[in-house]
This record gives C-alpha cells, sequence and structure tokens, in this order.
C-alpha cells in the first residue's frame, strides 16, 4: 500500500491541537483564513501523494549511484523535485522579498510531515535548504542575500549543511576543516566533511554548501569556529554561474537506510582552496549555524512523525486485509482478520496515539515558533521563544524515537511478511533509524532540555508549561463525558509524575549534575508522555465542543494514550529519581567491581 495524506487530521491537529485557529482568529498571520490554510494543505497532500509517494519505493531500491563524482538519482526523483519547486513549495515559508510566500512556519511544517510521509529520502534534501535559508536570511551580508536567497528560495539550487568530520561528530568543536583570509576579503577552504546530505547530485543547476571552518587565529573549541557559504559552481555579478569551485564529493555512503538520499563525503581544496563567503563575524560560527539546525531539529521530529504515519497506515491496511485465526468472540467465525484480535488492536492503537501524540507536539512547537517571530507583543514574543526552545529537542527525540517503535511495530503487524522486503514494511524500519541519530542525536536532545532548557527563566518556563497541560487535565474532568474513561485521572498523574520528576532535576542540577544527566533521557520520555496525551486530549475537547463528527475517534485516541501510554510516567519519574545511582557507580560489563 502506497500513502495516503491524511489532510483532515493534518487540519485538525494544526487548527485545534496547535493553536493555530486561535492564531489566525487573533491576526496573528495577518489576513491568511482557515480556508487559505485547508486549501493549501489539500493541494500539499495531493502532490505528496500522487507525485512523490509512488517514488518511494523506487528510490529505495535504486539508490544514489556514484561514479567519476556524479551522483545518478533514481528515476524520476529529479523530474519530481523540479516539479515540486516550481509549484512553489520550496519557499512556502520563506520571505518574501526573495520570493517567497512567507506562509506560517506551521503551515510548512504540516506540508514537511507530508513530503517525508511520501519519501523520507526525498523530504529531507528540501528541508536542509530551508534551514540555510534561514540562516542566510538573519546572519548574512546583503551581498550574499541578493545573490543567493532568490535561487535557495525558489529551489532552484539546493543546500547542504556541512558540520561533521571523522573525529567531529557531536563534539563539533573538534573539527578540523580550516579557512585561510584571501585578500579579495573571500575565503579559502581546506578540509573533508562526512555524512553530507544531498552533498553531491545534478537536480539543480547549484548547491550551496554551508561550512562550518577553523581561522588559523581561532581560539578552541566551538567558540573559534566560523560560518562559510561555499557554492559549487561560482556566480558571477550578473548571476550566471561560473567556474567549478574546488570542492567535490569524494564518495557516497552505502546505508541502512534511505537510499535515495545521496550521503556524501566532501572534500575541499584539492587545487588551492574553496572560495568561501563568510556568514556572520569570524568566530561566531555556531550561532548561525544555530539557526539552522533548530529549523532542521524540528523537521526532524516531523520525520518522524511522517514514517510513523506511514507504517501506520499500511499497517492498518493489512491487518484489515490479512486472514488469519479464529475470532476471539463467543460463537465467532473460524477466520477472521487480524484487526479483529485483541493484540493487534493493541498494536494498531498504539502506533496510532504516538503518531498523533509526536504531531501535536511538532505542530505545537511551529505554532510557538511563528508566534515568537510574529507577536507584536514583546513580553508574548519572548514568552513564546522560550516555549519553542523548550519544546524543540522534544519534538526532535520523541517523535524520531516513536518514528522508529511504529515502524518496528509495523513490521510486527505484518508478522513474517513484513521481515520481507517486498511489503515495504521493512523500508520504514530501516528509514526511521537514522532520525533519533542525525541532527543531534536523541541524548543530546535529552541533555540540552535537562540542562538548558527546564532552566529558562529559573524553571518558570516549564512550570508555566506543566501549568498549562494540567488546566487540559482539569477541563476533561470536567465533561463528566464517560467516553473519556480514566483519561483526566491518568493525565493528571502523568503530570504529577513530571512536576515532580522536573523539580528533582532543578534541584541536583547545581548539586549532582551527573546524576541529573544519567536521568536526562528518561526524563525526556516523561516529558513527551505527559505532554503527548495533554495535546490529544485538548483536540478531543475540541472536537467534542465543534460536534464536528470525529469525536468520538478523537477521545478514543486520547483515552488509549492515557490509559496505556501516559501512564509509563510514574515508572519514569521513579527511573530518573531514583535510578541514577546504577548508572553512575555501576562496573562496566568486564570491568572489576
Amino acid at each position: 500500500m502506497s500513502y495516503r495524506a491524511p489532510v483532515a487530521d493534518i487540519a485538525f491537529a494544526l487548527g485545534h491541537g496547535a493553536g493555530m485557529e486561535e492564531a489566525l482568529a487573533s491576526g496573528l498571520y495577518g489576513d491568511l483564513s482557515a480556508d487559505d490554510v485547508d486549501a493549501v494543505l489539500t493541494e500539499a497532500g495531493r502532490f505528496a501523494t500522487d507525485v512523490i509517494a509512488p517514488l518511494n519505493r523506487i528510490g529505495d531500491e535504486f539508490g544514489t549511484p556514484f561514479k567519476d563524482g556524479r551522483v545518478t538519482m533514481p528515476p524520476g526523483w529529479t523530474e519530481a523535485y523540479r516539479a515540486w519547486a516550481a509549484a512553489g513549495w520550496n519557499g512556502l515559508a520563506s520571505p518574501s522579498a526573495y520570493g517567497g510566500q512567507g506562509l506560517p512556519r506551521a503551515l510548512n511544517a504540516a506540508c514537511i510531515e507530508m513530503w517525508n510521509a511520501a519519501s523520507m529520502a526525498f523530504g529531507i534534501g528540501p528541508v536542509l535548504t530551508m534551514a540555510g535559508i534561514d540562516a542566510l536570511a538573519l546572519h548574512g551580508s546583503e551581498a550574499l542575500k541578493q545573490a543567493y536567497l532568490a535561487k535557495l528560495v525558489s529551489g532552484e539550487w539546493m543546500g547542504t549543511m556541512q558540520l561533521t568530520e571523522p573525529q567531529a561528530g557531536s563534539d563539533v568543536g573538534a573539527l578540523r576543516a580550516r579557512a585561510e583570509r584571501a585578500e579579495d576579503g573571500t575565503y579559502r577552504i581546506f578540509g573533508s566533511k562526512i555524512f553530507i546530505t544531498y552533498g553531491e547530485h545534478e537536480m539543480t543547476d547549484n548547491i550551496i554548501h554551508f561550512v562550518l571552518a577553523r581561522l588559523p587565529d581561532a581560539p578552541p573549541g566551538t567558540k573559534g569556529i566560523s560560518l562559510f557559504l561555499v557554492p559549487k559552481f561560482m556566480v558571477e555579478d550578473d548571476g550566471k554561474l561560473g567556474k567549478r569551485n574546488d570542492v567535490r564529493a569524494h564518495s557516497v555512503e552505502h546505508k541502512m537506510g534511505i537510499h535515495a538520499s545521496p550521503t556524501c563525503t566532501m572534500v575541499y581544496g584539492d587545487d588551492g582552496g574553496a572560495v568561501g563567503y563568510l556568514i556572520g563575524k569570524e568566530h561566531a560560527g555556531m550561532a548561525c549555524m544555530f539557526t539552522m539546525m533548530n529549523e532542521a531539529r524540528l523537521a526532524v521530529g516531523l520525520q518522524g512523525v511522517a514514517i510513523a504515519e506511514r507504517a501506520m497506515q499500511q499497517a492498518l491496511h493489512y491487518a484489515c486485509d490479512r486472514k488469519q485465526g479464529r475470532s476471539d468472540q463467543p460463537n465467532g467465525p473460524a477466520s477472521v482478520a487480524i484487526i479483529e484480535h485483541a493484540d493487534v488492536r493493541r498494536m494498531i492503537f498504539t502506533m496510532r496515539a504516538l503518531t498523533q501524540g509526536a504531531r501535536a507536539i511538532c505542530y505545537a512547537t511551529a505554532v510557538a515558533l511563528d508566534r515568537s517571530h510574529l507577536d507584536k507583543d514583546a513580553a508574548a514574543a519572548k514568552t513564546a521563544q522560550e516555549r519553542a526552545a523548550l519544546l524543540t529537542p522534544v519534538a526532535k527525540a520523541f517523535s524520531t524515537d516513536i518514528g522508529i517503535e511504529v515502524a518496528s511495530l509495523g513490521v510486527q503487524v505484518h508478522g513474517g511478511m513484513g521481515f520481507i522486503e517486498e511489503t515495504g514494511a521493512a523500508q520504514h524500519y530501516r528509514d526511521a533509524r537514522i532520525a533519533a541519530i542525525y541532527e543531534g542525536t536523541n541524548g543530546i536532545q535529552a541533555i540540552d532540555l535537562v540542562t538548558r532548557k527546564i532552566t529558562l527563566n529559573g524553571g518558570a518556563t516549564v512550570k508555566a508549561f506543566i501549568a498549562d497541560l494540567r488546566d487540559i487535565a482539569a477541563r476533561v474532568q470536567a465533561t463528566n463525558d464517560p467516553a473519556f474513561g480514566a483519561t483526566a485521572l491518568r493525565l493528571t498523574e502523568a503530570i504529577d509524575a513530571l512536576e515532580r520528576a522536573t523539580e528533582w532535576l532543578l534541584a541536583r542540577l547545581n548539586s549532582d549534575t551527573r546524576a541529573a544527566l544519567a536521568g536526562a533521557t528518561p526524563y525526556l520520555r516523561l516529558f513527551s508522555n505527559a505532554t503527548g496525551g495533554a495535546l490529544l486530549a485538548n483536540e478531543a475537547l475540541a472536537a467534542l465542543r465543534l460536534a464536528n463528527g470525529n469525536s468520538a475517534d478523537r477521545i478514543a485516541t486520547a483515552r488509549f494514550f492515557a490509559e496505556n501510554i501516559a501512564v509509563q510516567c510514574g515508572g519514569l519519574e521513579t527511573t530518573v529519581t531514583q535510578a541514577a545511582d546504577s548508572v553512575t557507580s555501576a562496573p562496566m560489563p568486564g570491568e572489576a567491581a
């Protein structure tokens, strides 16, 4: 089964779960209407379903052959990308001054989900271009903006993000790529980078590399890193492409998944140095790169949602079609579709609840980002920025974790056929695995959440967020609707656990940082389970209020999440607050006690 964009679910989650409907009503998005949003989502869903999704299997099987420095993309790939760019999708949320449409980031986030669900290998490429646009628009000189932004916004040129080196992965400060000042005000870049997504291809006439490197007089560590724009082809004063720059792809990685995304080792400076242009100030490249990384981290979180949605759709279709076993109902038929079996229903509901919970978190993050940029009230914008900062590591890590979990459940639902490539379930599992690793591993996201994000404003930001979650649980309780079951109670218990674990971590960060870090990953999952459960309950409340005919489904999903997933929060709290010593003091296997 191929992917079909769940436009109605996406629109509802965006509008009522994440708060976009309220933002529209307040005038945050100018004259943009709910009808406009629906029209964009509908057309994006059509393109994802009809154009991109059929290429997913082709891309997985064909890969990206590399010969003589050239990458061959899978059949149909280039044509699909150019049609996608020509339709304006690359510039959906980009500045209108450079040809973009200036639409909300939240709307773009929903579209990113659909591109990646249709084909994760396709969707990751444009994401990096969008991140580069943000960095260049915020930190680049006027001359660089004029020369490069319009082509990047249109999608005529693609961008890459280049941090990683063999000895410098998560430890970016260890990088060795170097930059030398040239007399003409440009720089010469030397060195190599690995794991560079879409580092080489011929889908666009030019590729714009955003490269971290170190100047000779740079201080050590991350404080001595600068960011440079390095084009594949030089751009002449009249905007035409000139000679090839001194940068090349050395090889393409053979990967577990996302086979149609060319992951390259890049080499700079074989012939005198690649010409680079400084973005921002010397030795201040990490601040510029974080603009790209924060954009990319939310997008990768959306990849997790995307692959979970696709895996869930396929598993549900298979479970409804595959007949196996006798009914567990009294006097039931001798052979039933496996969806009739309680354990299969449990797996399908788990897949659906996790997918929708992660989607709600990602969309809430995107709306908060919009508010941080667009709210004319400075205090409200600052509050929104802090909310977005708090949620970004959660959106990235939880969503990509559940992408793997849901894809794994999808294989399980298929049984033996899931282990066979023919069904496609295995591809979802293979594709999903990378998202928990790139753009900052999920362990790093957990550390970021604990050490930098819950400490914002002395803990006031996270406490205000927890108070908002409590309000949702209280509103569920106030409905007295039996369809919610124990939703309010289980959410309250989960939020209580989150609050206690948060207070414990805030107290330990200054006295026993190692103990706090030992519990960072289970804390992120605790935070995510409580948040996802509350946001799904909020969507159910909205559906109930609107009486739109889908309230029963949304209440059922919220109830399942609360009673089956949020209930894990108590155990996670115990792990955070009581298990640190088992991590920090125990001997490693093979070590003497």
